[in-house]
Order: C-alpha cells, then structure tokens, then sequence
C-alpha cells in the first residue's frame, strides 16, 4: 500500500512537472501581416535605426558572403555545433516580411520568434531584453526597409536534444532574465548611455564573458574575458591584460578607428565591431568607452605590473643586419630582428607602423589565440581605405620557429609566465588555416564554415 502511494505520488509530480514545462516552453503565434512598404516608415526612424544596427553590429553575424546585407546564414560556431544566423531582411517567406513590430519586440525582448519557437541565445536576447521599445521600432523600421533576400537559411546543426526548441525554455528558466535597462541615478547620463549599449544592444558580454557548460555567461565573470570564433575576447575589467591601462580617450578612439597607437588594431571579430562603430557618432563610442574604462578601475589604482619595454633590437634591413647570439634571446630574438623588428621597432607610428610590443594585450594575454593567429597569417589590408597592415609568417616560419618567436615575446618583452599550451596552440591555428578579415572588417571572408571560424 504504501509502495503505492509513493508510486502514485510520483507520477503526479513528473505530470505536474511536464505540464508546467510545457506551459513554460509554449508561446503563442503572433499572426502574420502584410509586408509594410518600405515608404510607410518615418525616414528619421529608419536613420536612427541603422545607426543601432551598427552598434548592435547586426550585420556582423546576420551577413554572410554572397549573400545580401542581413540575409543571414552565417554560421555561428558554439561548443555544441553551429547555429546559422536568421535571414533578418523583409522576404515574406524566408527573412522576417510577414512580421509585426511586436513579434520584432518579443523575439529581441523574449528570444521567442513570430511563430512561438524559442530562439537559441546565439541570438543574444538575454542583452537585447534591455532594448527600449523606441528603439525596437527604430531597428525593425530599418530592417523593414532594406532589399529583401529569399535565401534560405540551415537549420542548426545541433545534437538531440538540443535540435528541439522547447529545450531552450529550461535554459531561460535558469540563465535568463527579461527586463529593461535600469538607469543608475548616481551616475552621469553619457555613463548611463555607455552601460544601456553596451550591457544591451551591443552585447559585449557576450563574447567578452566566459561561458559555462551549458553556454551560459558565467556568473560572477562578468566582462572577464571569454573566446569569439577563436579568438580571444580580452577582459574588460579590473582583468583587462592591457599593459598600458585604458583611458576613456584611448577606448573611445579604439572603438571609433579600429586602431589605437598604444594599444593596437582591432582584428578577428572585433574588427567587424569597430567598423559598424566608426559609422557612429564620436559621442556613443564615447559613451560605451566611460562605462567601460569605470568597470577597468582607475588607472592607479590597478597593480604597477607593466612590462618594460625591452631593448629593442636592430631591424634586418638592408645595411643594418646584425647577428643575434643565443645570448641575447636564442633563436626567438634572432627571428624576431630578422622578421619583426623592422616594423615593431622602427618608431612609425599606428596604423602604418607596428606596435610596440611591449604594449601589446595579445603578449599578455592568458591565451596565444591571438597572437599566434596574426602572426601566421597577418593583417589584411582595408581595401581602399587607411589601415594597419601585417604579413603573414605562414610560409615562412614553421611551428617551432614560432614557439621559438612567441616564447621570446612572451618572456622577453611581455614579462610573463609562459604559455602552457603555445605549441598546441601553433598547432590549431596552422591547422585551421584562416583568412582574417581586414583591420576595418571589410576584408574577405571565406564561405565554408570551417575556416570562417577563425577569421
């Protein structure tokens, strides 16, 4: 009898609890309309809302090669298998046509699309929540009004059970929290301004945060640092590996040129960034730069543990070879004056010159992502426009060559512990073979999903 009940009491509550999964995991259909004329859309509106398509850089991920601007298919490589980007221009049937602005509202609000289905937090909606409304029907006026494309988009390329949708309502009942941006009173409004984009529509955390096991922004991390497409996405607090601290000046600058003379060029994802921010005004990368630097602490606050630059060595520049003996660096010293030091110790400046890089974040980095991944295949050049340029040492260094160069950097220029993984990680990045895209995002990237990974 008693078994009985237990087995009774049981199955009432997987019942109960299936039940209210469900209801959890159910959103109604918002119904179709017909496709509003680009012309019914106040001009200023539209305006308005490609600058926020900027500094949310939409078109970074909702872009793909050969494929009209928002026509989607990029794919976006998670630790459980790609997700590819939605088709986000007006086509009735393959992008977002037959879409009201309230189904526009609750997919950016809720992560929930027109048809109910839950979207995957590749989207992030759990920044997009902060977006006001005025700014909601800013976006969905400018998206409404581009060309539309019927290009179809891949459904993801997930295992069971996360192919199926109404999975993803226990992933919100744990990690996400709908609500509006709340201002804080005691700050100044261009502070306010810099953490509403920033913590929302530009979603930094979502690359710049370490992710847990369920792909989940960890608590308590964030901005601390976490990886994009196989880069990494430096801290952006008291953590930040800048050996130079960032000033608001310095920040706004980098955000708005995608290049800084004591900090570097963007490159990698964050190249795309910097190139939809530089179509902003000065003010909002501004504005994100306050808010930023204040999480960073003041400068004089944080440890005195900048490296000091080191002696530089001569370039190998015709007249002014010289022979490096091991003792002055071994063989990374030598590599270094022969393939590096005519641009990192000439003293141009950026974007022409190359940094010093004794004020390089990729040497201090905790990972060699970065600098491992530029130093094979360089810095494509803006075509067109002024930028920062590298070769790429694919050809011509190999992999112990290059643990040799990077080991030296490390140690030798950066003063810091070594790498524990340098050599795998040489051996991944060759592997990959990427193509970057330019300091300014233009550049070419690569269809196949495989290499575009690690642009």
């Amino acid at each position: 009898m008693v078994a009985s009940r237990i087995l009774i009491a049981f199955g009432v509550a997987v019942a109960a609890g299936g039940a209210a999964f469900a209801a959890l995991a159910w959103h109604p259909a918002i119904p179709p309309v017909e496709r509003p004329a680009a012309s019914s859309f106040d001009p200023a509106a539209v305006k308005r809302g490609a600058a926020l398509a900027a500094l949310g850089n939409c078109a970074g991920c909702h872009s793909a090669p050969g494929r009209p601007a928002f026509g989607g298919g990029l794919p976006v490589e998670t630790p459980f298998g790609a997700i590819y980007a939605s088709n986000i221009t007006p086509d009735p049937e393959a992008g977002i046509g037959r879409w009201s602005e309230a189904a526009f509202r609750r997919a950016m609000r809720d992560g929930v699309d027109r048809e109910g289905r839950n979207l995957y937090p590749a989207f992030p909606y759990n920044h997009y929540t902060r977006v006001t409304d005025d700014d909601d029907a800013a976006l969905y006026a400018y998206l409404m009004t581009r060309r539309p494309s019927a290009a179809a988009v891949r459904p993801p390329a997930l295992p069971f059970p996360l192919n199926l949708r109404p999975v993803m309502a226990g992933w919100n009942l744990l990690f996400f929290r709908a609500g509006a941006f709340a201002p804080d009173p005691a700050r100044s409004p261009e502070w306010n301004r810099g953490a509403y984009l920033v913590e929302g529509l530009g979603h930094c955390g979502a690359c710049h945060t370490p992710h847990g096991v369920l792909g989940e922004e960890k608590a308590g991390h964030h901005l601390g640092g976490g990886m994009a497409e196989g880069w990494n996405a430096y801290a952006l607090n008291a953590a930040s590996p800048a050996p130079l601290p960032w000033t608001v000046d310095s920040l706004a600058f980098y955000l708005h040129h995608g290049w800084q003379a004591e900090h570097g060029a963007a490159r990698g994802p964050m190249a795309l960034v910097t190139a939809e921010l530089g179509t902003v005004s000065d003010a909002e990368a501004r504005a994100m730069a306050v808010y930023l630097v204040s999480l960073m602490g003041r400068p004089e606050s944080r440890p005195a543990d900048a490296p000091q630059a080191a002696a530089p060595l001569p370039p190998a520049s015709a007249g002014g070879q010289v022979a490096v003996s091991d003792a002055a660096g071994g063989r990374g010293a030598a590599l270094y004056a022969g393939a590096c030091a005519s641009c990192h110790a000439s003293g141009r400046p950026l974007p022409y010159g190359g940094l010093d890089l004794a004020l390089s974040s990729a040497l201090r980095a905790p990972d060699p992502s970065n600098v491992v991944t530029v130093t094979l295949h360089g810095l494509a050049a803006p075509p067109g426009a002024p930028g920062s340029i590298m070769p790429g040492f694919d050809g011509a260094l190999d992999d112990a060559d290059l643990v040799a160069l990077l080991r030296y950097l490390r140690a030798d220029v950066a003063r810091a512990e070594p790498w524990p993984d340098l050599d795998a990680a040489v051996r991944r990045a060759r592997a990959r073979g990427a193509t970057l895209v330019a300091s300014d995002g233009a550049g070419p990237a690569p269809p196949d999903a495989e290499v575009r990974i690690a642009r």
